[in-house]
């Protein structure tokens, strides 16, 4: 049978509806706002061998690493209908143990399943050494609970045992549990629909046009590849530390483009380290993968036809292609960034034009966890903040806004300091922060927060050392700042620290802005 082109654009939409109505399923039923509300999670659709078919527009870390946790879940257990797999390990297909993944299969009437759907949703905590699951780890052991592949969902019920175990782990588990539940809710609703679609054509139709899909993104990415000289080309780049050690890793990439494919190689990169901004494999197939999907302007379907033209090369037990049991809990957030950062910069040296200035490089995450006064009840919060873009050969840089391997949005005031002890005593945009140039980056953002309760607090940010790149004679961004106040005395706190505050005190975070485009 023939691709319809006319067919193969409504199949593409019926499968991207498919993955969005999953996560506006996820995002109205879940308890905690770091789901409702900033919308930190993804869903998607695989083939019957865990290759993604299709992804709604929810977070890119997520892209090419979800389809390693399917392919995880299909190696580990023969499925029936109603059952669903969950896990987090990092080493089996995860990013960091706060994303969780549920896996579920879909049979159609057959005796084997046909597709699967999934979902990935980061809980505000875990478990582990400190409130909110991100700590200045040494060890994955110090990071939370790890979830190899378990059923969570047999023949249609939960399973009990198991949702005990990971509640039993975590700090705040009716919260969990309800995130829990609407992760498992909107995998019901992506069988379904994908039941409906079927039954609205035939089985066989749906396969071919799924993998027609996969078929028509390789061939435009192939197109792209191969309007790019052929050449070798390197870039690096360092992260500020790693939480332990003071000193900068790096992160290196050669590019080699031959034809109509590429060879990305890592493998210059610096050693794991003993902090936890390690990155697995999984981490960097995701930039790789959402970097190249970038560079395609046109509206096609992000799946596993674009990793087709890719050959990824990486060193095991390097920073970018961690071993067991290194710490990760910082990887998926920090590592991940600079992977786009380096590999944009090898980009810039092939098509200049295209290819923007470095934005801020960081999720500036941040964790605030205790025991409420109020209620005696533990709390924790997680969040990342947005920052400059970096400035392109269009126009400048957008301002306070996330960018590339993060696309959450933000707590809104009303209701963080409606859920947690804590008050926003200041939220702006940082003037002046993106670089200047012909176009000037995008600034960073100020927030500045009391603790109205004793409470441990950790961040987990970057370019507090290295500033933003610019491009084609733009000025880099200015770095971000982490401040303490404590009864009215200000601390310049490093990049990466975790303390015990008090009540009153105050946390203040100025994020890096976008790096400048083209001499002024």
């Amino acid at each position: 049978m023939d691709i319809n082109p006319i067919l193969l654009e409504v199949f593409k939409n019926r499968f991207v509806s498919i993955s969005e109505e999953m996560g506006v399923t996820l995002n109205r039923t879940a308890f905690s706002p770091n789901i409702k509300e900033r919308r930190d999670f993804s869903c998607a659709i695989f083939n019957n061998e865990g290759d993604m078919i299709a992804q709604a527009a929810h977070i890119p870390v997520h892209l090419g690493s979800m389809p390693l946790s399917v392919k995880s879940a299909i190696e580990n257990f023969s499925l029936e209908p109603g059952d669903m797999i969950i896990l987090n390990d990092p080493y089996k297909g995860g990013t960091h143990l706060p994303d969780v993944t549920i896996v579920a299969p879909v049979f159609l009437g057959k005796d084997k399943p046909q597709f699967f759907v999934a979902n990935r949703a980061h809980h505000a905590d875990i478990g582990g050494m400190s409130a909110g699951s991100m700590p200045l780890s040494t060890s994955i052991f110090q990071e939370g609970i790890i979830i190899p592949p378990l059923k969570i969902m047999e023949r249609g019920q939960i399973v009990k045992p198991i949702m005990n175990f990971i509640l039993n782990n975590v700090r705040i588990p009716y919260e969990r549990e309800g995130d829990f539940t609407a992760q498992i809710m909107a995998n019901l609703t992506g069988i379904k629909r994908l039941e409906e679609l079927v039954n609205s054509y035939n089985l066989d139709m749906v396969k071919l046009y799924a993998n027609g899909m996969m078929d028509y993104s390789e061939k435009v990415l192939k197109a792209k590849i191969a309007s790019m000289p052929n050449g070798t080309y390197y870039f690096d780049d360092y992260l500020d530390d790693d939480g332990i050690n003071d000193k900068p890793i790096k992160i290196a990439v050669k590019l080699k483009i031959d034809g109509d494919r590429v060879v990305v190689d890592f493998s210059e990169s610096d050693d794991q380290a003993k902090g936890s901004v390690n990155a697995v494999y999984s981490i960097t197939l995701s930039a790789v993968l959402y970097v190249f999907r970038a560079l395609i302007r046109d509206d096609i379907p992000t799946n596993a036809g674009l990793m087709r033209p890719i050959k990824l090369i990486t060193r095991k037990g390097s920073i970018v292609d961690a071993i067991f049991p290194a710490a990760v809990a910082g990887g998926n957030v920090e590592t991940s960034q600079r992977i786009v950062d380096v590999l944009l910069g090898a980009l810039s040296k092939v098509i200049l034009d295209e290819i923007p200035a470095a934005s801020q490089g960081t999720m500036n995450n941040i964790t605030i966890g205790g025991i409420n006064e109020k209620t005696k009840e533990p709390f924790t919060y997680y969040e990342t903040i947005g920052g400059g873009m970096g400035a392109n050969n269009y126009g400048h840089g957008e301002s306070a806004v996330h960018s590339h391997m993060t696309n959450t949005l933000n707590t809104p005031i009303e209701a963080f300091e409606f859920q947690y002890p804590m008050m926003v005593e200041e939220y702006r945009i940082r003037k002046g922060s993106g670089g200047r140039g012909k176009y000037r980056g995008g600034d960073g953002i100020i927030r500045q927060i009391r603790l109205l309760n004793d409470a441990e607090v950790t961040l987990l940010t970057e370019r507090r050392k290295f500033a933003p790149y610019g491009l084609k004679g733009g000025e880099p961004g200015n770095t971000g700042k982490n401040v303490i106040i404590k009864e009215g005395e200000e601390k310049i706190m490093p990049s990466k620290f975790n303390i015990v505050l008090s009540k009153g005190d105050v946390v203040k975070i100025e994020t890096p802005g976008g790096g400048g485009y083209g001499k002024s």
